[in-house]
């Protein structure tokens, strides 16, 4: 990071950089956010390789989370699919965070992303209620493939761009997962709909190709030159973990974004929500699209908050709390036009909650630890999201589905309550 007295002059630079540099080769200006994508072809690969294989994500799940109740008649194999696709990544994280940091990320990209496009086509076997268990494991394979890619992507993410363009490159890369979320999810429950969850799965598994694709066609190194190898994985896990218990900014960005996956049991509910309201399996595909709008919304609107040092930490406080007063105001709703907007605001603020907390873990951790770090960032956020929905799973077939939001946002609310008593105290991490 820069020092406080380098501030101001950083301000100034980066300002005559967006000057010059915010129009694109036929001299039009563009926002400043987007230019990077106009600039910077290696970016562009990697974050078209990010869209893609995120959409591919949602044609997987909408058609799955529609099918498997119909083929078991319960709601609970969908809990199960979603606790098993955020478990397994976060019971790997801490060692494929090690990886991250000891291999090529741009092989383990485009290897992750061919064995997600193989598991997918598995899912073509999940016929009657008696294999409904291949769900599950090719579920599971796919999260192993996801538990490599993340932490290697987020820590490649500021090899492939200039010091100035981060915190822009944050914000798409942020918006990227809220994006393809509105767009898969829409058209996962259109497409489920309209043809079934079969040629769905097909068409995941072609898109993950086409992810592999662009990951191939990056051309900058994604990780920076390593003077030692990195050690043992264990060893290396210890080493991150003695990081970031003896950095207190770090620990508390590590922790913020379990508040938002305390709460995320509500995804289970998306299903049995719609059919409550009548809005059948493409209310499932508008609830997880009204998610994805939000998340994509989200780091647009709280992009300022990264230019202004004391205002991180408070904005991820409020974040957190929005998250779970929307969700408190869901529970109380029975208009699905409404219930919608309570969703795109909830997930407003946990779009926006995500990338702060990135943003900053990207521009302070050094790049010989940023995959460990991620990955424990990533691992913390995923193991609530599991036992939110697991514990969410466990009622959900005799539970009114509006009790079990309210206690989702209380939960959230209380985390950021205690989150912000002890991190508040401490000084706010330091913005680019």
């Amino acid at each position: 990071m820069f020092p406080p007295d380098t501030a101001a002059g950083l301000a100034a630079l980066r300002c005559q950089v967006r000057g010059a540099k915010g129009r694109n080769h036929y001299g039009v200006r563009v926002p400043p956010a987007l230019s990077v994508l106009t600039r910077n072809k290696d970016f562009r690969n990697l974050f078209a390789a990010d869209l893609i294989g995120l959409g591919a994500d949602w044609f997987v799940m909408i058609p799955l989370l529609t099918l498997l109740p119909h083929l078991t008649g319960t709601g609970v194999w969908g809990a199960f699919v979603l606790a098993t696709d955020t478990g397994v990544t976060a019971l790997l994280l801490p060692y494929t965070g090690t990886v991250a940091d000891r291999l090529d990320r741009r092989k383990i990209l485009i290897a992750a992303d061919l064995s997600m496009a193989a598991c997918a086509l598995a899912l073509l076997l999940v016929r009657t209620s008696a294999t409904a268990w291949v769900a599950l494991v090719a579920v599971g394979a796919i999260a192993v493939a996801k538990a490599f890619f993340a932490p290697a992507a987020q820590a490649a993410l500021p090899n492939v761009v200039d010091r100035e363009d981060l915190t822009s490159a944050n914000a798409l890369s942020g918006s990227a997962w809220g994006t393809m979320l509105v767009i898969g999810a829409s058209l996962g429950g259109i497409a489920s709909e309209a043809f079934g969850p079969y040629p769905c799965f097909a068409f995941a598994a072609a898109l993950l190709t086409m992810s592999a694709i662009q990951v191939w066609r990056v051309r900058r190194p994604l990780q920076a030159e390593r003077e030692t190898t990195p050690a043992h994985p264990f060893a290396a896990i210890a080493e991150a973990l003695r990081y970031i218990r003896g950095n207190p900014r770090v620990a508390s960005l590590v922790t913020v974004k379990s508040a938002v996956g305390l709460g995320n049991g509500v995804l289970t509910l998306f299903p049995v929500l719609a059919a409550y309201l009548g809005a059948g399996p493409l209310g499932t595909g508008l609830l997880f699209a009204a998610r994805g709008l939000g998340a994509l919304v989200g780091p647009i609107v709280l992009r300022r908050v990264l230019t202004h040092r004391a205002w991180l930490l408070p904005g991820l406080a409020l974040s957190m709390a929005a998250y779970g007063l929307a969700y408190i105001g869901v529970s109380m709703l029975t208009w699905f036009p409404l219930v919608l907007a309570g969703v795109v605001l909830a997930h407003l603020g946990a779009g926006g909650n995500w990338m702060m907390s990135n943003f900053v873990l990207q521009a302070e951790v050094p790049d010989a630890l940023r995959g460990r770090v991620f990955a424990t960032d990533f691992m913390l956020a995923t193991l609530s999201v599991a036992a939110s929905q697991l514990a969410v799973g466990a009622f959900v077939d005799h539970t009114d589905p509006r009790l079990l939001i309210a206690a989702c946002g209380t939960v959230t609310l209380l985390y950021s309550a205690a989150w912000s008593a002890v991190s508040l105290r401490r000084p706010a991490p330091a913005a680019s």
